[in-house]
């Protein structure tokens, strides 16, 4: 609407009419004080008021949303982690011990996490850390579920030749089992020296007889080693019947054997003797099991009669397709 003025010397309203230039400082000074008020009301607003702006609110809300899950998360990680860590443990005490297998080292289980910083993309935008800890974890987690898994491959791989494992347990004498012919002049255990005096743990059982009894495979396995020395163990062989079981003959005077040879339960090892560091004639026998030496008492049994022992040896030592 056209603005009017009263003129004094025609006595009469004319129209106003205004210049651009006034025009255009009155806009700008307009639009000045809009924009001093709006940072007024919005420094108010947020200094005096503590409030968010929209877009603030919006943000937090949405990262305190993802915080929540992330705390889920993690909790959900603490229960697979302790469900992971018993599975470890049956795996190592139980299943693999079962069949004779090596422990897998803690070391192992937990290697590889170290060294370079994998996660360094996630500093600028994870200020709690939490973002970093949790893909820690998920990653630690998968790492160990995955050799965990190998583990439990490995195991079913040997679980399904279990049929194969009663042959490998050394579970009879060494010696014809006729007292007439040996007694056990050491056990298993501490004893006193028979050349010191001391007290020393004897590692195996000692079957005294004379000089020339044959010595047998007390379970099939392949002979892992044959030596011979003035001291020590004399003649002897080593036999690995795999499932962590190993045995050793010594102070043989006759070795029947050669290294990497197979052999079975009642295989003639060779003949007892008096060699090496020896206090008369006698057969050392030892039985080991996962690296640890064990009483072979706890394994064979003396009672077996000599006509039982006597079909075992035979079979083992008939030609192969010719079973006695």
């Amino acid at each position: 609407m056209p603005k009017y003025i009263f003129n004094k010397d025609t006595l009469n309203y004319e129209e106003y009419t205004s210049s651009g230039r006034l025009k255009l400082v009155k806009g700008l000074l307009f639009f000045a004080v809009s924009v001093a008020a709006a940072a007024l009301y919005l420094w108010f607003y947020v200094a005096v008021l503590g409030c968010d702006l929209p877009k603030t609110a919006f943000l937090k809300k949405t990262n305190a949303r993802l915080n929540s899950r992330l705390e889920l998360l993690n909790r959900d990680l603490d229960s697979d982690a302790e469900y992971l860590e018993s599975l470890q443990s049956r795996d190592n005490d139980i299943y693999r011990s079962v069949f004779g297998m090596a422990q897998i080292p803690a070391e192992v289980r937990n290697a590889g996490f170290g060294g370079v910083n994998r996660y360094a993309y996630l500093a600028a935008i994870d200020r709690t850390g939490l973002m970093t800890r949790t893909e820690v974890r998920l990653d630690v987690l998968t790492k160990k579920a995955y050799l965990q898994s190998n583990s439990f491959d490995e195991i079913e791989s040997v679980a399904k030749k279990a049929g194969d494992m009663a042959v490998c347990i050394p579970s009879m004498p060494p010696v014809v089992p006729d007292r007439n012919i040996y007694h056990i002049s050491s056990s298993f255990g501490y004893r006193s020296d028979p050349f010191t005096g001391q007290k020393k743990r004897h590692t195996g059982t000692d079957f005294a007889c004379e000089v020339g009894n044959k010595v047998f495979a007390t379970a099939d396995g392949v002979v892992e080693s044959v030596r011979t020395s003035s001291y020590g163990y004399g003649k002897f062989v080593v036999v690995d019947h795999g499932f962590g079981y190993k045995t050793r003959y010594a102070h043989l005077s006759r070795i029947d054997v050669e290294q990497g040879m197979t052999v079975t339960r009642g295989t003639l090892i060779g003949l007892t003797g008096n060699s090496g560091r020896s206090s008369g004639p006698h057969l050392h026998y030892e039985v080991i099991y996962m690296g640890n030496y064990v009483n072979p008492m706890n394994y064979m049994d003396l009672a077996m009669s000599v006509d039982e022992y006597a079909q075992v040896t035979e079979k083992a030592s008939a030609p192969a397709g010719n079973p006695a």
